[in-house]
């Protein structure tokens, strides 16, 4: 296995360093601190389940832990100056050269499983097929001759398609010797009960501001208003770069000032928004615009049971939202209004509806929502 840069890769952010070309991990030192207390109590469990939302370190997390497996020797009890102090960190130098090895894709002792890239259609398959985990049992008997660790990193198991998660079931039935399985998931509930329980549970939360402002600078963002953007990506450093990269924040500063004189909405400044999503070229710009319209919602809906926005993500955010939603019947009202309008925006999506009208149009059932309570 090893990096081909003609190639898309699945497990990548784009705009962001590669997970494995990370160093440091910020904001879960208690689920390195698990792994390192199973490791030195020689309880280390063969199946790992790293779970959290999406973005958060899972991925830095399971290379973390691959390099330290890998760069780390086994204890064959055979030492004449006895067993080597206990570990107290996952940290390997860069400059080792299992870090090396690893960020090439070229450790004999790693397997990487992702969604695979389709030759024939020139671009990635949709799900991780059971083709993948049969080439992760080869690598398994082809690399054991050594006897030394073998890790193998599944990046997402929610990606695996019935067959695959069958096959990675049983690989964690019976599993092979010196192994350690890294299943990173961002919807644990998805996956198979069996798989669930037959792994030891590393949960990742979001993070905290400072966290998000220090992994953002090793990614290699830097922002004037990292308090922003942490509301706005919910802790997630992937979402925070997508935001960062295709201009989250300015976009939903838009968003607030369209809505500020709810319901009295501005129809042409509401059409000219809806037409800036217009085009193949705007594809992305449409699909996040519609994510921060239910952002919008949905830290709405908070507001009005007691959670009012802090930090907030546009200026004037606070008290837009104490104005439009003041209680927590108005919290109901636009927590369902958030639920249905994203079961339309679904079907639309089905059904290839012109994306001006589908933002236009959940543009007005938000004024229209905001009119109602008003009145009543």
């Amino acid at each position: 296995m090893s990096v081909d840069d003609d190639l898309p890769e699945a497990d990548r952010v784009e705009g962001a360093p590669h997970p494995r070309e990370t160093v440091t991990l910020y904001g879960h030192a208690q689920a390195e601190a698990d792994f390192l207390d199973a490791f030195n109590s020689d309880r280390l469990h063969h199946g790992w389940l790293i779970s959290g939302a999406e973005g958060v370190g899972k991925a830095t997390l399971a290379w973390r832990i691959a390099r330290f497996l890998l760069a780390t020797p086994m204890d064959d009890g055979d030492s004449l100056f006895g067993a080597p102090p206990a570990p107290t960190s996952l940290d390997i130098s860069p400059d080792h050269p299992v870090a090396h090895r690893v960020a090439a894709l070229s450790d004999p002792g790693l397997f990487l499983m992702r969604r695979a890239y389709d030759h024939k259609k020139k671009g990635l398959k949709t799900v991780i097929t059971v083709d993948e985990v049969r080439k992760m049992k080869s690598f398994f008997g082809l690399s054991a001759t050594d006897g030394g660790r073998r890790v193998a990193i599944i990046d997402s198991a929610d990606e695996m398609n019935p067959s695959a998660a069958n096959a990675v079931l049983k690989l964690l039935e019976e599993p092979p010797a010196n192994t350690t399985l890294l299943l990173i998931s961002h919807q644990p509930s998805r996956l198979l009960p069996t798989i669930r329980s037959r792994c030891r549970a590393l949960r990742l939360g979001t993070l905290a501001p400072q966290d998000m402002a220090d992994a953002l600078h090793q990614a290699g963002v830097e922002l004037d208003d990292h308090q922003a953007l942490a509301a706005l990506s919910g802790g997630s450093v992937g979402a925070a770069v997508r935001l960062a990269n295709l201009g989250g924040e300015a976009l939903y500063r838009d968003l607030i000032a369209l809505f500020h004189d709810l319901p009295q909405l501005d129809r042409p400044k509401a059409l000219a928004l809806a037409q800036s999503v217009v085009g193949k070229a705007a594809a992305d710009r449409f699909d996040l615009m519609l994510n921060l319209l239910d952002l919008f919602m949905t830290r709405l809906a908070r507001s009005g049971a007691g959670a009012l926005p802090d930090p907030q993500a546009a200026q004037g955010e606070a008290e837009l939202m104490a104005r439009l939603c003041p209680d927590a019947h108005s919290a109901r009202i636009w927590a369902q209004t958030a639920q249905e309008l994203g079961a339309r925006v679904r079907r639309g999506h089905a059904v290839n509806l012109d994306p001006a009208a589908l933002i236009l149009d959940t543009v007005l059932r938000i004024d229209q929502t905001a009119a109602s309570l008003a009145a009543r």
